[in-house]
């Protein structure tokens, strides 16, 4: 073989060469890039569902101090009429009572019953336990029973105490008097 030859064969052969490392290193790199393609795409979606669970946090957080403080709220207003209700009681049963007084002094203590209703009403507070209701053990504190068929059975025959609650919390249970 002339040295011509033997140098192109020589070259053809390094470039064979050349060619079967880049070939190889392909798949090498290849593998490598998906490899580090995956780890990103775990971390991404690690990083998201970091977020997503912050953010489902943050919604409870907020939605819990919404409650505590429309609770705290509640509870502060629940004291304060607790402490009016004797008046309110006073009230009614001067109503009452006072059925062949003077109308003069009836009107005014008509004006102070509407005064405490209205009252009352601004601050959501609803007064329950009427004769003819149902008897509800959650909301009626039973201190007797009686036979009365014009009612029928589980129905209140009558009021001792009026009941008071601001939204579903009870500031005082109605005593009251059961039919069987």
């Amino acid at each position: 073989m002339s040295k011509k030859k033997k140098d192109e064969a020589v070259e053809s052969t390094e470039e064979v060469v050349t060619a079967e490392e880049a070939a190889g290193e392909q798949p090498e790199e290849k593998d490598e890039k998906e490899e580090k393609i995956k780890a990103l795409e775990q971390e991404v979606a690690a990083g998201k569902e970091r977020y997503l669970r912050l953010a489902a946090e943050y919604e409870n957080y907020r939605k819990r101090t919404a409650n505590e403080k429309l609770s705290l709220y509640d509870d502060a207003t629940s004291k304060a009429v607790k402490e009016l209700l004797p008046v309110a009681d006073s009230v009614r049963m001067a109503l009452e009572n006072l059925k062949d007084a003077d109308p003069e002094i009836l009107k005014g203590v008509e004006l102070i019953s509407n005064q405490l209703d209205k009252s009352f009403e601004k601050l959501k507070i609803e007064a329950f336990g009427k004769v003819g209701d149902d008897f509800d053990p959650n909301l009626h504190n039973a201190i007797g029973m009686v036979d009365n068929e014009e009612l029928g059975s589980g129905k209140l025959a009558a009021v001792y105490q009026t009941g008071y609650k601001i939204g579903d919390k009870i500031i005082r249970h109605a005593m009251v008097q059961v039919t069987n």
